[in-house]
């Protein structure tokens, strides 16, 4: 069997909130920031996603369907293409129609559901596969959670509403001798595929690709090929945010050049590309992966420290998810749209308070100039939806 090239980039922009005062509180309802999310957008758009949709697809067509891509792409992504960019939406589409590219599901909001609630993770999973079926005409077949985020108990539930492959990450920690190259299964269900991240290769393209003190630099993809040839395994998976191409890293870098080339040169040296369902379905697994606890694709750490790591992500994440019950009684299609805008995992990671190893990365993306401001403006939001669904209840009994 040919060795598999598995590229999958996740696409993600979340509802951004504007600076929310205190004396906003019980008086203001509209939490984002509509405008930041308009520009950035819109920047995104003519950076990465147009100019590399057109190179993925004139790889397709070149190599008349050897080459092969997955997305997952939130649903508050979606919103944002439909309001400001629905150019972006058709370049999508385009790519859904060469039957090349496989659209995953996951967390409707982004959100860390998944460790807070069974019901609301489900809901979301449930509302996002609807959307991926809505817009592009698939029902996604593999999941993918937010942030790479799994556990034997996380896998299982995904099982359970249908997803026989999941991707994570191949954190050193849970694989010790074992290899990312290779196809695993659930612990808990061994019919559930687990795709593993191989996250050096991943991080060469993502990370390190432009940084001129690396060694390895500049980086071909001639060379990146060879690296993959020389290395035991049965797959490769790159799992990457879309938004590294043209964004965290420029035109300039050379990446959109590197990656118009890699399909050619990997076909070429004997490689085919897979979807992560073809992966699955093609590659038996060599044994089980255990892990009991939840792992993700962030820092060193690769755990879940990135989102609740201290107490302040804790107390924010904690009072969100108390107001599950409530939310339940109340069905409420507005508030329900807020809770989940509210549950997006970027907002706890800009509280992060890493400053070591990780800090400059938590930094980059980061609107706040510290994580004290984050939280504070959270609570202020937070503390007026629990006003709005508290009246809610009020007026419902």
């Amino acid at each position: 069997m040919k060795k598999s090239i598995c590229l999958y980039f996740q696409v993600h922009q979340p509802a951004r909130l504007r600076l929310y005062r205190f004396f906003d509180i019980g008086k203001d309802s509209h939490y984002y920031d509509d405008y930041t999310d308009r520009t950035i957008l819109k920047r995104i758009a003519q950076k990465c996603y147009l100019p590399m949709n057109k190179i993925l697809l004139d790889a397709i067509k070149k190599q008349k369907g050897k080459f092969k891509v997955a997305f997952s792409i939130t649903g508050t992504t979606l919103e944002q293409f439909d309001r400001y960019a629905p150019e972006v939406i058709d370049s999508f589409r385009a790519l859904a129609k060469t039957g090349c590219v496989e659209f995953l599901c996951e967390t409707y909001y982004h959100s860390l559901a998944s460790l807070a609630s069974q019901a609301e993770f489900e809901h979301q999973v449930l509302k996002h596969k609807a959307a991926i079926k809505e817009y592009f005409g698939v029902e996604p077949k593999a999941f993918r959670n937010t942030e790479l985020i799994y556990s034997d108990s996380i896998g299982a539930q995904v099982h359970e509403m249908g997803f026989d492959t999941i991707l994570t990450e191949g954190a050193r920690h849970i694989m010790g001798w074992k290899s990312p190259d290779y196809v695993y299964n659930n612990d808990f269900k061994p019919e559930q595929k687990v795709l593993l991240r191989d996250y050096a290769l991943s991080d060469d393209i993502a990370f390190r690709f432009s940084n001129r003190d690396w060694n390895e630099w500049p980086l071909t993809a001639e060379k990146f090929v060879g690296w993959m040839e020389a290395k035991e395994g049965e797959v490769f998976n790159l799992f990457m945010d879309y938004e590294t191409f043209g964004e965290h890293q420029s035109a300039e870098s050379g990446l959109f050049d590197f990656m118009a080339a890699l399909p050619a040169i990997a076909l070429g040296s004997g490689f085919e590309f897979q979807t992560p369902s073809e992966v699955a379905a093609t590659h038996d697994s060599v044994g089980d992966i255990s892990i009991p606890q939840p792992v993700s694709w962030a820092d060193e750490e690769r755990d879940v420290t990135a989102w609740l790591g201290n107490e302040l992500q804790q107390e924010s994440f904690n009072k969100l998810y108390s107001l599950q019950e409530k939310l339940s009684i109340l069905d409420d299609a507005t508030l329900w749209a807020d809770y989940g805008r509210l549950q997006a995992s970027d907002h706890l990671y800009y509280m992060c308070t890493k400053f070591f190893s990780d800090g400059e990365i938590h930094q980059r993306f980061n609107p706040y100039n510290t994580p004290y401001e984050a939280f504070i403006n959270y609570m202020n939001v937070l503390s007026d939806f629990i006003i709005r669904v508290n009246n809610a209840i009020a007026e419902k009994q």
